[in-house]
């Protein structure tokens, strides 16, 4: 019976349209048309509980390359676990102003609210890294907008969050993510101006968290929406969280993080303040606090984000200076600054560890920041740009199509002996794709010359063009 309800088909009319679209439950949709609008549509999902006859919580999802169904495939299990729809547009962008994102967004929501029975009072918006700021930044402007998931991503703009607009935020971010250290200020804002919130945390980088993070973060949405009188009490639903909240304390206490288990009890007395007798964990936090462990791991908390605040300083000041001065004599240093890194990662601090990471981590998003402010500039400052891409090849060196485009570039103002070098750079890192080295573009000329076919001989084996002796 269940296998037949999962394959049931749903059929909308969809807004006045003859089209008729057939929706299936439990599947992802894409490219379902806005209402009133020939050249903007969306992705949907709808879990297979899925029931015309009621009402559902939805999230709309945000991706600033208009990649719809590809966001909501990240979230797709956790709503079909916590029963919420979902929706994208495939028409936001980050190279369109913000007040077009907004219109976008306004014509998909109401296109939604006309076609499927949603809960107005349980609508949230969520994202990540670019489009999470968006997602931040819609309840400014659409009222209704009762909740933010936020993964690697602060509030974008602090000046839009006002007392009369309170709304929900849920913060996910990997402890080795640069905008870790924002989140926890960002959680400060937000405590003074009592906006409830919780910040989730977890072992990683920026990068997407597991799927079980997602669903807790929907499952914390429908808690806040028992406790605010919205949806019915489901003590089964309340107590199974809470338990599980309070297991996931013990165990970064086991594992001797007394500030992350300290974060994640303050989490749980915001919660469910209203469900349980939460004054044993008032207590229990205060004990924790005094604790020997707690100081010594806050105040060697405190000064690595010192230290690390100022070498961001120090990142963005030289980085600035050498694109404006094309300072390439300044590489040898960059380079110094990653074997510095390296140190801090064998140290035994795990703190040192997790800000050298963290640190490479906002070095290499200032870098792809500065290329994409050149790539829009009439004409292209392609030296500034070539300079860039090479302290890149020092920063994230595995990363091959940062040396490739140094070699393109560099053949094409026949500057064969850069592109020669980061050729050979290229080879000793690791790369074996031979067929898009004798593709590439610009390099027509460099590819017959016999120092290009030697490296390839030494380091791929059997070059395409035979080297000459004389």
């Amino acid at each position: 019976m269940k296998k037949l309800l999962l394959l049931l088909l749903l059929s909308f009319s969809f807004f006045g349209i003859a089209q008729e679209f057939k929706i299936k439950k439990g599947a992802i949709i894409n490219a379902i048309p806005v209402k009133d609008s020939v050249a903007e549509n969306f992705a949907l999902y709808l879990p297979s509980s899925f029931d015309i006859s009621k009402k559902w919580p939805i999230v709309f999802v945000f991706d600033m390359q208009g990649r719809g169904m590809q966001a909501l495939s990240m979230y797709r299990q956790a709503a079909e676990e916590q029963g919420y729809i979902l929706a994208a547009s495939n028409n936001i962008h980050d190279s369109i102003s913000l007040s077009k994102n907004i219109l976008i967004t306004s014509r998909m929501f109401n296109s939604v609210y006309s076609t499927l029975p949603i809960k107005r009072n349980r609508v949230y918006t969520s994202g990540f890294l670019g489009g999470a700021r968006l997602a931040t930044l819609v309840p400014a402007f659409i009222k209704e907008v009762q909740g933010v998931i936020s993964f690697g991503s602060a509030v974008a703009n602090q000046e839009v969050l006002s007392s009369a607009n309170r709304f929900h935020f849920i913060g996910v971010v990997g402890i080795e993510d640069f905008n870790y250290l924002p989140m926890l200020e960002n959680q400060k804002v937000l405590n003074r101006l009592k906006f409830p919130n919780q910040l989730m945390i977890f072992n990683g980088g920026q990068t997407w968290p597991e799927s079980k993070y997602i669903a807790q973060a929907m499952e914390m949405l429908t808690i806040a929406a028992m406790n605010k009188g919205i949806e019915n009490k489901d003590q089964t639903l309340i107590s199974s969280s809470y338990n599980r909240n309070l297991g996931e304390v013990s165990t970064l206490l086991a594992s001797q993080n007394p500030l992350r288990a300290d974060n994640a009890l303050n989490d749980i007395i915001s919660s469910y303040r209203n469900f349980k007798n939460i004054d044993s964990l008032k207590a229990s936090s205060k004990t924790l606090r005094r604790t020997k462990a707690y100081r010594i791991n806050k105040r060697n908390q405190n000064a690595t984000f010192f230290k690390e605040r100022l070498i961001q300083d120090d990142y963005s000041y030289y980085l600035e200076e050498d694109i404006l001065s094309y300072n390439y004599n300044n590489l040898g240093w960059w380079q110094y600054q990653m074997e510095e890194l390296k140190k801090y990662e064998s140290r035994v601090s795990i703190f040192e560890k997790q800000m050298a990471k963290r640190l490479k981590s906002f070095l290499n998003a200032l870098i792809e920041d500065n290329l994409d402010a050149i790539k829009i500039g009439k004409p292209v400052n392609e030296e500034a740009m070539l300079l860039l891409w090479m302290i890149k090849t020092i920063t994230d060196s595995k990363n091959f199509s940062t040396y490739l485009k140094i070699i393109s570039l560099s053949a094409k103002v026949e500057d064969y002996g850069t592109s020669l070098f980061y050729l050979e750079e290229l080879l000793k890192a690791g790369y074996k794709d031979k067929k898009e080295l004798y593709t590439l573009e610009n390099t027509a000329l460099f590819r017959i010359t016999p120092e290009f076919n030697t490296l390839v001989e030494k380091y791929l084996k059997d070059a395409r063009y035979e080297t000459i002796e004389e």
